[in-house]
């Protein structure tokens, strides 16, 4: 059900359907982003970071939240735009995580224009043993209801 900015409660939270992120992805997005980074490509290079393994990327996992935003559907047809993104990595995201999103409405600002809204969530990324992996904002320019004006008889 697509919501509008109107729609949007501050603390209104929603939580996201779940994603595994494969191998594949990773070998896609460091093809796709150019970002060869070792710690992504190089199993032996990686046994020797904190992790003692490769990571995905931490855009990658962003994209996805993303991707899992969308698949919830209420912002499909109701965001104009996407105006801010800002986000924090507490840990790695490992092919085979399962991760899934906490979206909580943080705040809402009208514009001068009365047909759109400004609307901040905040968003928890948690991976399957319901571990923090990351957390950020994302800041959208939504669409918002318009009132017919009321028929004068």
């Amino acid at each position: 059900m697509e919501l509008y900015f109107d729609d949007f409660s501050l603390g209104d939270e929603m939580i996201s359907p779940r994603r595994t992120i494969t191998e594949t992805d990773v070998v896609q997005f460091t093809g796709l982003s150019g970002d060869f980074n070792a710690l992504h490509i190089d199993e032996e290079f990686a046994k020797e970071t904190p992790f003692k393994t490769r990571v995905a990327h931490g855009l990658l996992s962003v994209a996805v939240v993303t991707g899992l935003q969308a698949m919830m559907g209420n912002v499909n047809n109701t965001a104009l735009g996407l105006l801010e993104i800002n986000w924090t990595f507490k840990k790695g995201v490992i092919p085979g995580d399962t991760i899934y999103s906490k979206f909580v409405v943080k705040e809402k600002k009208e514009t001068s224009k009365k047909d759109r809204g400004v609307l901040t969530r905040s968003v928890y990324v948690y991976n399957q043993r319901k571990e923090l992996v990351s957390e950020g904002e994302i800041v959208l320019l939504m669409k918002r209801k318009i009132s017919s004006p009321s028929l004068r008889i």
